[in-house]
């Protein structure tokens, strides 16, 4: 029985990697830690890979997949989550920035307290203003729409029990979100813990300020997507019939006002003379391709299944 699985996603940390392999290494042997260390080598340009088939050979606890091109951090935990053994799911930056030192009390939050996701806080961070001022507003933006109070989402180092990352799937910058797709997907146990920062030591950040565009798009997309992934008709439905009711009062208003009119010998316009109508017939258009969306997406829903496409170039020390 694994008790951790330390996932890992890496993208061109080549250099950092050998270091926090043996930091990992010598907190889970003081602790007395069955483990396993899941690295997942994103498309990475350097010797990331190199490093990680070192590491394989060297200690057996260690397991690599490598994809054949850059998918994403989200795409790298995602096949993280699907080859975690472990009873308690830990993930962690490949920069050092992440302390390793945290493992055994995110450990016993999860064990022992009982929580089934526990993120971390850094509440003293060594970034640039630049970064910092962005992601409290991010942050804050987060809080308000999910109802979850934590300080940090972005944080990597993050611990969960087992049967949450067997219940989620993450994709496009969904890493973000986790929290927030384990809250709609049942499990609601979720705190978080300050976490030590550490200055970068090697290379570069890999993310931009568009990371902050790009996640304010993805919590709209992930918002919408648990919403009503199960019931899309709900949303579809529902505008599509405010839509086209909305096209019918506004056709049987003209219709009506136009009798009323020659009824009294009045001089009416022609109800295709008139923009309203036009206006009118736009809105009973959309409300019934909406309408339909919902439909097909309901029968679409009811057909499908979950599909992993992820390009898999290598993989080290995996049973079977």
């Amino acid at each position: 029985m694994i008790q951790i699985s330390v996932v890992i996603p890496v993208y061109n940390e080549e250099e950092s990697l050998a270091e926090l392999h043996n930091w990992i290494v010598r907190v889970m042997e003081g602790h007395a830690f069955s483990y396993e260390i899941i690295l997942v080598d994103d498309g990475s340009n350097d010797g990331s890979w190199r490093q990680i088939e070192k590491l394989a050979d060297l200690n057996p606890y260690v397991k690599g997949v490598r994809f054949g091109r850059n998918y994403g951090k989200s795409a790298a935990l995602d096949m993280g989550f699907s080859k975690a053994e472990g009873d308690v799911v830990i993930t962690m930056d490949s920069d050092l920035q992440d302390s390793p030192d945290e493992i055994p009390e995110l450990y016993d939050m999860i064990v022992k307290e009982g929580w089934e996701v526990v993120s971390g806080w850094k509440k003293k961070r060594h970034d640039p203003i630049s970064k910092t001022l962005p992601s409290k507003f991010f942050n804050g933006i987060t809080r308000m729409i999910s109802g979850i109070k934590l300080h940090d989402f972005n944080c990597g180092l993050k611990a969960y029990d087992k049967k949450v990352v067997k219940n989620i799937h993450l994709y496009g910058e969904m890493h973000r979100y986790i929290p927030l797709i384990a809250k709609w997907s049942g499990f609601t146990r979720i705190t978080e813990k300050v976490v030590e920062h550490r200055p970068r030591k090697y290379g570069k950040t890999k993310f931009g300020l568009e990371r902050f565009l790009y996640g304010f798009l993805d919590l709209i997309s992930v918002s919408f997507v648990n919403r009503y992934k199960k019931r899309p008709m709900h949303f579809f439905g529902t505008l599509g019939t405010l839509s086209f009711l909305s096209g019918f009062v506004i056709t049987v208003w003209l219709i009506s006002e136009k009798i009323y009119g020659l009824s009294r010998g009045l001089k009416v316009r022609d109800i295709t003379a008139q923009p309203l109508f036009f206006l009118a017939l736009v809105a009973l258009i959309v409300g019934v391709q909406l309408f339909l969306t919902g439909f097909l997406a309901e029968m679409m829903i009811s057909n499908t299944s979950r599909k992993l496409d992820y390009n898999i170039d290598k993989e080290l020390n995996f049973r079977g």
